[in-house]
């Protein structure tokens, strides 16, 4: 390893060569950092945590699907709605039974939002709590 002397007259040719001593110096204080550190790390807390089971649900909650073609058109289980006050109706009577039945919501790409945020706003207004999107996982160019 070469070092630069006191030789001031310019003769010697400039070091080329990288001290790596300050980097071993901060390599060595990492180690034992991480050495101390380690079983800092591992340590836990032994706990006897209670078990419990719960009965599976006897019953499957009923799935409606509600369709929106991009004309607006309102479609209930694949049977075509007329109007927004008989959407209400249904989504009144799905509301009261027990297990509350699950909407999945399905509208065409061109579907206005406006439309889908008025069949979304009836639905809540109803009472139905669980309200899914369902989509096609599949990208555009595929189709």
């Amino acid at each position: 390893m070469a070092f630069g002397g006191f030789d001031q007259r310019g003769n010697s040719p400039p070091m080329s060569e990288i001290n790596t001593t300050p980097l071993v110096d901060v390599m060595l204080v990492l180690l034992v950092i991480f050495i101390i550190t380690a079983p800092l790390l591992t340590h836990t807390v032994k706990l006897d945590l209670p078990t419990a089971q719960s009965p599976a649900s006897p019953q499957k909650p009923e799935t409606v699907t509600l369709s929106i073609d991009a004309a607006g058109a309102l479609y209930w289980n694949d049977e075509r709605v007329e109007d927004m006050p008989r959407l209400s109706q249904r989504f009144a009577q799905a509301a009261s039974r027990q297990p509350q039945p699950e909407l999945h919501l399905r509208a065409d790409r061109e579907t206005r939002y406006q439309r889908i945020a008025e069949v979304m706003a009836g639905a809540q207004k109803a009472g139905i709590a669980k309200i899914g999107f369902v989509t096609d996982p599949r990208p555009a160019r595929e189709r």
